[in-house]
């Protein structure tokens, strides 16, 4: 059975059209579309940032007693080669000191935290006897995106409250991180700053030598008399009972009053050795809160900061809400009135914010769009679009819920920068059937409606795949910017599927019912059959292209000055008026100071220019809290994450986190602040080797540092001696800021050698000399002292007072045990048998996926803030130098050396992603491009005609160059999506136009008026679209990482719209005619 010819002319559009148009199924279609977009719209979880999976497990090896270097061979290489070979492995890093080990595997992006970790544990598991005698099994820690926090409470005394210790917000912050966990969907909570209680137990070295009183004897007599067991059952009174042995000490009293029995018989009491007494302050850390209060003063309180993070997949604003909604409900109760709550991060809130301000564009681009057909087309056909847009963006966000993304910046993005576009089917379809409509030619409106939406529908379907050409290929970029992207070519390709069913099912059944009977005849002058196609803009547009396509040779000329403008303004990249980056900085409301002390110095020391960097920053209005932290960090974000700030845990570092204003009410971006502070820091006096680093969380993906010198070479010293003169380089560059390296100077210690023939002489054993060096400097636990009614069981520790642990004659005189006979001298101390030197510890050693490596890193900040120009910069400074022949290292700009023999220096950090985006998304251009010419092909049958419609993508260099210069903005990876998805944009304007040519009557006209005609006739729906495309970027201009997409389409659609209606006739004129 044949099909009726006149539906086979109709097309695939034409075809839907004619079956929905007077269906009662098309208005269930939009109530369905609704629906399932408002439950989508609800289900999606929201947060701020796309959620990227980047799984770093570490595997942390104590070395006891090897150097970094023996520590290498030994320890740190048989275990990258473990886990070099685990698949998805993308980098193995290593960092070795004296005594310890830690080996970082970073997984592919997207790789599943909990499989990364699986694998590793497998992995080692599997080869433990490849691990050396005397090195304690590895401790394998797994971290992700899902471990960290959303929301930092820090709880710190309320102003004028005295008489709070650290160790009672301690106390409080334990109870209400038990509480918290309670909530639903939260994951790890962690405590910063918190400080233990104890009962300690400082031993007197020179009262245990007067009674010959070992530490192992004290230790192990405070041990036992704290050890409580069950040993079995027994009967008793026809019952079986349980027999529990001894009880645990709960008072300083009763731990001092312990008998300990000498061996001369004489009767010695712990107190008499050693001081008991309750602790409330046990750590090593110093965490505090710095405010300033109205009048000026800057105060200082203890703080503790509860940390909490999310299970993966939840939504980030709930979970968010209900953790504060918990708290404001314990205080008063838990929380004492005298304890304020500072909300020090709230990822819910600003996810919230930044996702009601984003649907808040989204409504103001569709209200405009709505706005512009209005006054274009007319009202009714603005009811129509008014319709067709919710319907649209709705099945998107339905779509992207299906696909499993979230509702982010970037996914709100995509969907407004794609409002534009979609909405170009229903205004090309809607101007179509009011024109057709208009000619009053005798058709009913159906009809009219179904060949009208025919006239356009192949080139329309078209139109839409190449735009989908544009984008889908971005899907495959690859890195970290790969999923940071996704949701673009994904939400935005989705809506335009969408769009052209919507546009061909649901757009003329709403034209039939709002337009079906009213009067057209106002449209009818866009029919050929009209005196001025096109109406005034037909008009115009005539008055422009008639000179130019006057003759061949103006045309030529025409076309050769469009092409020299649009690639010329590419020169403005070269001489570096408009600057290339990754991405520029966003407007976040926390920023940190990162303090790096010379290692050695002292915990104080670090809290001292803590102090002083607090201080300094509370001068800024913005500020509206500081946090600093001595000895430890503060709750790390996705940057710390990548950076190991958790990590920070040695005396000689320190960090201090600010939390800003909110957004709305200060007037500069935390970028220009971080500058401010860098400026005021700068002026600090710090103690020598100290380094002070402003850290903003980074726009898009987090790196070790924006800028990253790998060195590598044939040896430690050539590479620090290369290292050194790089990080001169970086000093001498001045928008090169916090420049440093990661060796560093070695730091003093001392080595207590063990005499073996004093040994001998005194008849003691190696063990027990280390076991008093053990404890009398590292202190050891012996038990826990219950207090029951729910509260905190307290370690019980022997170890002496912070201030007491130094290397003196009071530390020499502690008695070891020694095997005497009976006569012989008692007591042996310490001195007796150890020698004690002085010397310097081992340069930490770099490994990157096996080859050793020095790096120097830095930030931009100031002229340039991207590290292309520092590397050029750099790359200047060390050209400038001198170096010894065969010293000076050979730049890489990507890919470790194969050859070590030579020093190279391999750029990484934040050029690294760069280079792998704009690789990718280049080679993601080049398919799009390719797609997009088979299409053409596939649609027009021709290889040349291809080609015409692909002349003016580089149209848009011109706009979008000359944008960027005018807003001073560099050109950003959304900058490049922008001009990806132009691509696609204006080939479709370029095959309507040429379709438009190709179908023209050609009956009593010449070449040259069939071209002015048909670029007349589509001059005004060309013209539609564009507005509608940039009204989308118009709302999104004030953002600063996507402004590089908003400039974009805005400016590329202006030059390259107003220059394709003429271009391709141009071309035509050259050509054909």
């Amino acid at each position: 059975m044949s099909e009726d010819p006149e539906t086979m002319g109709l097309g695939i559009a034409g075809r839907l059209t004619r079956a929905f148009i007077a269906s009662s199924l098309t208005p269930l279609f939009i109530l369905a579309a609704l629906a399932i977009g408002l439950v989508a719209l609800n289900s999606l979880p929201r947060e701020e940032e796309p959620q990227i999976s980047v799984p770093l497990v570490d595997i942390h090896v104590q070395a006891p007693g090897l150097r970094a270097e023996d520590a290498v061979k030994l320890v740190t290489e048989p275990l990258e080669g473990i886990v070099k070979g685990i698949p998805s492995v993308e980098h193995v890093y290593s960092s070795t000191n004296d005594d310890y080990a830690m080996v970082t595997v970073r997984f592919k992006v997207g790789t599943s935290a909990d499989a990364a970790v699986l694998r590793v544990h497998d992995k080692i598991r599997a080869n433990m006897d490849r691990i050396p005698v005397g090195i304690p099994e590895p401790l394998i820690v797994g971290r992700g995106i899902d471990d960290v926090a959303i929301v930092s409470l820090t709880l710190t005394p309320k102003p004028g409250v005295e008489g709070i210790s650290a160790n009672d917000l301690t106390r409080i912050a334990r109870e209400l991180r038990t509480d918290v966990a309670k909530t639903e969907d939260v994951g790890l909570t962690y405590l910063v700053g918190e400080v233990p209680e104890m009962i300690r137990v400082a031993p007197d070295p020179e009262r245990l030598a007067l009674y010959g009183v070992t530490l192992q004897q004290l230790a192990a007599k405070v041990g036992n008399a704290n050890r409580s067991q069950n040993i079995g059952k027994l009967r008793d009174d026809g019952e079986q009972i349980d027999l529990v042995v001894g009880e645990t000490l709960v008072a300083p009293s009763q731990i001092a009053n312990l008998l300990l029995t000498t061996r001369d018989g004489r009767p010695v009491y712990v107190a008499d050795v050693a001081q008991v007494s309750f602790v409330s302050d046990s750590s090593d850390v110093i965490v505090s809160n710095v405010s300033r209060a109205e009048n000026g003063a800057v105060t200082r309180t203890p703080a503790v900061t509860l940390a909490v993070a999310k299970r993966a997949g939840a939504n980030a604003v709930i979970v968010a809400e209900a953790i504060l909604h918990r708290v404001e409900a314990l205080e008063g109760s838990l929380i004492p009135e005298t304890v304020a709550v500072i909300v020090t991060r709230d990822y819910g809130e600003t996810a919230n914010e930044k996702a009601n301000e984003l649907l808040f564009h989204l409504g103001l681009a569709t209200l405009s769009i709505v706005a512009l057909v209005w006054l274009s087309i007319g009202w009714r056909e603005a009811i129509v679009v008014a319709v067709v847009i919710p319907v649209t963006i709705l099945l998107t966000l339905f779509a992207a819920w299906i696909m499993g993304y979230t509702l982010n910046r970037v996914s709100l993005f995509a969907l407004i920068f794609s409002i534009g576009i979609l909405v170009d089917d229903a205004i090309v379809v809607i101007e179509n059937i009011a024109r057709h409509w208009g000619m009053n030619d005798g058709r009913c409106r159906l009809t009219g409606a179904v060949e009208a939406v025919s006239e356009v529908g192949n080139p329309t379907i078209v139109a839409t795949l190449t735009v989908v050409a544009a984008l889908l290929p971005m899907l495959f970029v690859s890195g970290l910017m790969g999923p940071y992207m996704s949701p673009i070519p994904a939400n935005a390709s989705a809506a335009m599927i969408f769009s052209f069913f919507v546009a061909v099912i649901i757009t003329p059944w709403l034209m039939v019912k709002v337009a079906g009977r009213a009067p057209m005849a106002a449209h009818g002058h866009d029919d050929i059959h009209g005196s001025h196609p096109g109406g005034i803009l037909g008009r115009t547009y005539g008055m422009v292209a008639r000179p130019l396509l006057a003759s061949k040779t103006r045309s030529l000329l025409f076309l050769l000055v469009t092409a020299a403008l649009s690639f010329g303004s590419l020169g403005l990249l070269y001489t570096q008026d408009v600057t290339v980056k990754l991405l520029p900085f966003d407007n976040k409301s926390e920023l940190s100071v990162v303090i790096d002390l010379a290692e050695g110095a002292s915990l104080e020391a670090t809290d001292r220019v803590a102090q002083d960097v607090a201080r300094t920053v509370l001068q800024l209005p913005e500020v509206v809290s500081v946090q600093t932290h001595a000895g430890t960090s503060a709750p790390f974000n996705f940057n710390g994450l990548v950076r190991h700030s958790y990590l920070r845990t040695a005396p000689h570092l320190g960090e201090v986190q600010i939390t800003l204003s909110p957004k709305a009410d200060r007037d500069r971006s935390s970028h220009d602040i971080a500058l401010d502070i860098r400026t005021l820091l700068a002026a600090l006096q710090l103690p020598a080797g100290s380094n002070v680093k402003t850290v903003e969380p980074p726009p898009g993906p987090p790196v070790i540092a924006t800028l990253l010198a790998e060195i590598s070479g044939p040896d430690a010293e050539t590479r620090r001696a290369a290292a050194t003169k790089v990080r001169a380089a970086f000093e001498s560059v001045p928008f090169i800021v916090d420049v440093d390296d990661s060796f560093g100077i070695q730091p003093r210690r001392l080595r207590a050698t063990i005499s073996t023939d004093d040994l001998e002489f005194f008849s003691v054993e190696e063990s027990d000399v280390f076991d008093t060096l053990a404890i009398l400097n590292g202190g050891r636990t012996v038990g826990y002292s219950h207090r029951a009614e729910g509260r905190q069981p307290i370690p019980i520790r022997i170890a002496r007072d912070k201030g007491d642990k130094v290397l003196d004659e009071r530390f020499l005189s502690t008695p070891i045990p020694a095997n005497v006979l009976p006569g012989a001298r008692g007591v042996v101390e310490l001195g007796d048998v150890i020698r004690v030197t002085e010397e310097r510890a081992s340069f930490p050693v770099f490994r990157h996926n096996g080859r050793d490596a020095e790096m120097v890193t830095a930030e931009m900040a100031g002229a340039f803030e991207s590290p292309l120009y520092g590397m050029i910069a750099v790359g200047q400074a060390l050209d400038a130098m001198d170096w010894a022949p065969g010293t000076k290292p050979v730049i890489s700009l990507y890919g470790q050396p194969d050859d070590e023999s030579v020093t190279t220096l391999l750029w990484d950090g934040e050029w690294e992603v760069t280079y792998v985006t704009f690789r990718d998304m280049g080679a993601a251009f080049a398919v799009a491009l390719l797609g997009i010419y088979i299409l053409v092909v596939a649609q027009f049958g021709s290889f040349r005609l291809p080609l015409v419609i692909l002349t003016p993508i580089p149209l848009t260099f011109l706009g979008i160059v000359a944008g960027h210069w005018l807003f001073g903005a560099p050109f950003s990876a959304t900058s490049m999506i922008g001009f990806i998805a132009l691509a696609g944009i204006i080939v479709r304007n370029s095959i309507l136009l040429v379709d438009f040519i190709r179908h023209a009557d050609p009956i009593g006209k010449t070449p040259v008026e069939i071209l002015i005609e048909a670029g007349a006739i589509r001059f005004k729906p060309i013209l539609l679209t564009a507005i509608a495309a940039m009204i989308g970027a118009v709302v999104i201009l004030s953002d600063p990482i996507f402004q590089g997409l908003a400039i974009s389409l805005l400016f590329g659609l202006l030059s390259s719209t107003l220059l394709t209606v003429l271009v391709i006739p141009a071309i035509y004129r050259v050509l054909k005619t």
